[in-house]
């Protein structure tokens, strides 16, 4: 967690904007350093508290997320799916370790919901972590929706693919070798159909570069910037 923590608390230092904001950024740094029972308590507090901040309630759900509270849960899948993609990947790495059944199912839903798939980059990669029952199906139903042509959100298919192959469920293969026809996918679509023990030749075009290859790098990313 340690390197996690300090990206965080150097990036909310510079969203402060008074001496009190810094009164109660130090404070929030001491009792998440103290790790105590008590410290806990306000943290937690913290989360329920009117007018607090959000980088308040991002760093006591960080740190009571990956110590294993579970009161952190709702402010760190609200956070998962923010519109700030650093704030996702720090709630992703919390609720990775927070052990609460009910993070599967939430990142199932967001990564799933059509309406937030700009959002679904890091409940995707989080699906993949956790390896729970309910990863294999959101992955496979997110990546059949966006294998059409053009698609913005090619980075979170990307993600659910090179999960997929993680995972390693062969439930997988026909979603993965469809994937294998779109330019961005299709390397990444044959290495995960390889580690489930299916070989997809990825297409060559006439000059003989792999399809994809100068494709531009950027496009939009899984979550807005």
């Amino acid at each position: 967690m340690e390197d996690q923590f300090h990206e965080l608390t150097d990036r909310v230092r510079t969203e402060l904007r008074s001496p009190q904001d810094l009164v109660a950024y130090e404070r929030l740094l001491g009792l998440a350093r103290k790790n105590t029972p008590a410290g806990r308590e306000e943290l937690a507090r913290m989360l329920v508290a009117v007018e607090r901040p959000l980088w308040a309630r991002e760093i006591a759900a960080f740190v009571l997320g990956c110590a294993g509270d579970k009161r952190a849960f709702e402010t760190l899948v609200l956070l998962l799916n923010y519109r700030e993609p650093v704030r996702c990947a720090t709630a992703a790495h919390a609720l990775g370790r927070l052990g609460d059944p009910r993070t599967a199912r939430a990142a199932a839903a967001l990564a799933t919901n059509p309406l937030r798939t700009a959002y679904a980059l890091h409940p995707v990669r989080l699906l993949a972590e956790l390896r729970a029952p309910q990863s294999v199906p959101a992955l496979i139903a997110t990546l059949e929706r966006l294998l059409t042509p053009h698609t913005p959100y090619w980075r979170v298919a990307l993600a659910c693919v090179e999960g997929l192959g993680a995972l390693g469920d062969r439930r997988a293969v026909p979603t993965l070798t469809a994937a294998v026809a779109h330019p961005r996918l299709a390397a990444a679509a044959a290495a995960s159909l390889a580690r489930l023990g299916v070989h997809e030749e990825v297409g060559v075009r006439a000059d003989g570069a792999e399809k994809g290859d100068g494709e531009e790098a950027g496009g939009p990313a899984g979550g807005p910037a």
